[in-house]
């Protein structure tokens, strides 16, 4: 099954948030996530990544699958709640879908200076935790390619919000609206 009938047969909404727990970001379909994996990597081809960045945990299947096709590493970035003393790139988020704050992090030796990084994430909306991890990558003196989503909001700030900031944003699929509790795609 590709990500767009997935998207279409099984997700749901509850309020604004949309769920694809079934078969992106919770129970992970292989038959998705490789079609995710190609048409990300066929995104990044000509951008000439040498490793992916994403958040733990619903970022890693796309990362791992992009990151599969490319042949290439990709970096988790570890989700701590509370301060930190390690010795690492770090950045706070806020999650307005969780209603918490918590900390990504990353390990400084595993990002190296002049490598270029693409960032990839499940979903974009308001863009806090992309922003986070690109910003990551710019002080472990990485150039970001672009930020690179397998679902975005649409109606949401986050695209605006990355591209003010100079970074490429990149969608697979994009939802409209989510008018009758029902995902609408463009």
């Amino acid at each position: 099954m590709d990500l767009r009938t997935a998207l279409e047969e099984h997700s749901s909404v509850s309020g604004s948030i949309v769920k694809v727990d079934g078969f992106l970001n919770h129970r992970v379909d292989p038959l998705v996530m490789a079609d995710v994996g190609r048409r990300l990597a066929a995104a990044l081809t000509t951008l000439d990544p040498d490793v992916i960045l994403t958040a733990e945990a619903s970022g890693i299947p796309p990362a791992a699958a992009c990151a599969a096709e490319l042949g290439i590493p990709y970096v988790y970035a570890k989700k701590y709640v509370g301060p930190g003393h390690r010795y690492t790139f770090a950045r706070e988020v806020s999650s307005p879908t969780k209603g918490t704050e918590y900390r990504v992090e990353v390990a400084r030796h595993v990002l190296g200076a002049g490598e270029r990084v693409a960032v990839i994430d499940d979903f974009l909306a308001g863009g806090r935790t992309a922003a986070a991890m690109c910003e990551i990558a710019e002080e472990a003196g990485c150039a970001v390619v672009g930020a690179f989503f397998v679902i975005e909001k649409g109606f949401t700030a986050g695209r605006a919000n990355l591209e003010a900031r100079g970074w490429q944003v990149t969608a697979l699929e994009t939802i409209t609206s989510l008018d009758g509790g029902t995902v609408h795609l463009a």
